[in-house]
C-alpha cells in the first residue's frame, strides 16, 4: 500500500539549506524557503537573470539570506545543512546529491526522481499568517498549480 505524504508545516527560520542548481525550478524554490527564514545557499556554476534578480533583493546574512557559490556542486557542500534540494539539470548529479544525503540523514528533494525523494514541495498560498500547501503527492503539477491559483484569488478576495 502506496501512503502519501504528510503535509508538516516546520519553522526554517535560521535553517541552513543547501540547492544545488540555479535554474527555474531552483529559483522558485528559493524564494519561497527564503521567504519563510531560511539560510540558503544555492551551489550553481551560473545562473540566469531572475536567480540575479532574486540576489539583488536579499540580504547575505541572518533568516532569509540567499548565497550564491559559483561552482559545482561539491559533497562538502552538505556539511550543517538541514534540507537540500538536488535540482540541477543533470539527473544523474541529482541522484547522487539525493544518495550522500541519505548517508547524513539529511533530508533531500530530487527534483528529477520523486521516488528519491523525502519531501515534496508545495504550491503555496500565503496571506500574512495563514499558510496554505498544496500536494498532489508528486503526480500532478498542473492540478497543484490550478488550486494554489484559486486559492490566492479566494485569498484576495477576502476568503468569502
Amino acid at each position: 500500500m502506496e501512503y502519501p505524504y504528510f503535509p508538516l508545516f516546520v519553522s526554517l527560520k535560521g535553517q541552513k539549506v543547501l540547492t544545488a542548481g540555479a535554474g527555474a525550478v531552483a529559483v522558485r524554490r528559493v524564494k519561497a524557503l527564503a521567504e519563510f527564514g531560511a539560510c540558503v545557499t544555492v551551489v550553481a556554476p551560473a545562473c540566469g537573470a531572475e536567480f540575479e534578480r532574486l540576489l539583488d533583493g536579499c540580504g547575505s546574512e541572518g533568516p532569509g539570506c540567499i548565497v550564491w557559490r559559483r561552482r559545482l556542486f561539491q559533497e562538502a557542500d552538505l556539511d550543517g545543512m538541514s534540507l537540500v534540494l538536488a535540482a540541477t539539470d543533470d539527473p544523474e548529479l541529482n541522484s547522487r546529491i539525493a544518495s550522500l544525503c541519505r548517508e547524513r540523514n539529511i533530508p533531500v528533494n530530487n527534483s528529477s526522481r520523486k521516488e528519491e525523494s523525502d519531501f515534496y514541495f508545495p504550491g503555496i498560498a500565503r496571506d500574512g499568517e495563514l499558510v496554505i500547501g498544496v500536494a498532489a503527492s508528486g503526480q500532478d503539477h498542473r492540478l497543484v498549480r490550478e488550486t494554489v491559483q484559486k486559492l490566492k484569488r479566494w485569498l484576495l478576495e477576502g476568503r468569502n
